[in-house]
């Protein structure tokens, strides 16, 4: 008989599941709380119950969990200081979608040299989001691989969905049953009205596919998610952060039945992919929420300990340590200095019943 099956598959290998995975790197009661509590706050930001901001900052993708823990340590301190007007939570991606090529992350290649030892790649991101948790920070991660939170959905305080998969079924089920509140990006052309509509598909009861802890297949059957938002990125036309954008946005997701919730992203098209630029743009946010636009519920950075970006030498060992190996960051120093001059913006106008001298 001929064979028609797995005819471009040149091997399968066996992977834990996700309950043999715990086992091995498991989550106390102490830790399962602190998430808990962190996941009650990022709710509470991004349905308007807690007036803080919330800001997600971290390095573009992670690549080296000694750099992810001595940026972690920092993010901590800086966290604590800026506490009563942001609720900052650390940016941790180990999956990077590609345009063509490149490398796809932590969790597909680990060691970085195409060999894509994903079991390796899983535990190593599972131990580093917990090494985070105790450090005293909550994490956020994309979700692009549909099976991946089944090892990391119990560890994260906040996910995002990307340009370039809101407009996938798959995501939209799975994030209304995702155990964290969920932010869908505009597309990388800039239309709102794909990720508008995902926030709303999110939030309603789903059922599809999955994988369970136990590594068998089965049928989810979700309550939908109450904590879906809209991030604005830009598009290929242009930055979207500005006072018009916002309120298109926050029309069109109440023409939706949506209250409008919107955090953006300070990188990527809103900076014109120069990552100096994400200053300027948080500048615009802070003045925004200064004047007193409430459907802003946070922002984005892109940082790392050191600025710029880096290609991946042939031998990753010689890796500079501290710079992103994927999109360019801003490094500590200016993370810190614009982030606590931020907070003080923001204190500042607070003190006067959140209004600003008019000009």
């Amino acid at each position: 008989m001929n064979n028609i099956q797995d005819l471009r598959i040149r091997s399968i290998e066996p992977l834990l599941t996700p309950s043999d995975m715990e086992k091995l790197c498991p989550v106390s009661e102490e830790e399962a709380a602190r998430i808990s509590s962190y996941r009650h706050a990022v709710s509470a930001i991004v349905k308007g119950e807690d007036d803080r901001l919330l800001a997600v900052i971290g390095p573009c993708s992670i690549h080296d969990t000694k750099a992810a823990l001595d940026y972690a340590r920092r993010l901590k301190k800086l966290a604590d200081e800026v506490s009563d007007v942001f609720f900052i939570v650390m940016r941790t991606y180990f999956e990077k979608p590609r345009t063509a090529l490149g490398w796809k992350g932590l969790i597909i290649d680990p060691d970085m040299n195409d060999s894509g030892n994903i079991g390796k790649g899983l535990m190593i991101a599972r131990r580093l989001l917990i090494d985070i948790t105790d450090i005293g920070l909550p994490v956020g991660c994309e979700v692009l691989d549909p099976i991946v939170p089944q090892y990391t959905d119990e560890l994260m305080s906040w996910s995002s969905i990307g340009a370039r998969t809101t407009e996938s079924q798959t995501h939209r089920s799975l994030a209304s049953g995702l155990s964290v509140a969920v932010g869908f990006k505009n597309s990388t052309s800039g239309d709102l009205t794909a990720a508008v509509n995902a926030v709303k598909a999110a939030a309603s009861p789903a059922s599809f596919i999955g994988v369970g802890r136990d590594g068998k297949l089965a049928v989810f059957r979700s309550a939908g998610n109450d904590a879906t938002h809209l991030i604005l990125r830009g598009g290929d036309q242009g930055p979207n952060y500005y006072e018009d954008d916002v309120e298109e946005a926050a029309a069109m997701m109440t023409k939706a039945g949506l209250q409008p919730s919107i955090i953006i992203d300070c990188s990527h098209q809103n900076s014109h992919k120069d990552f100096t630029r994400q200053k300027r743009v948080l500048r615009a946010v802070i003045d925004q929420v200064r004047w007193g636009e409430r459907h802003i519920r946070g922002f984005m950075l892109e940082s790392n300990i050191h600025e710029g970006a880096q290609k991946i030498p042939s031998d990753p060992s010689m890796l500079e340590y501290g710079v992103s190996v994927t999109d360019g960051c801003i490094g500590w120093e200016e993370t810190e200095r614009i982030v606590k001059n931020a907070a003080g913006l923001v204190r500042e106008a607070r003190k006067n019943g959140g209004k600003v001298e008019i000009l």
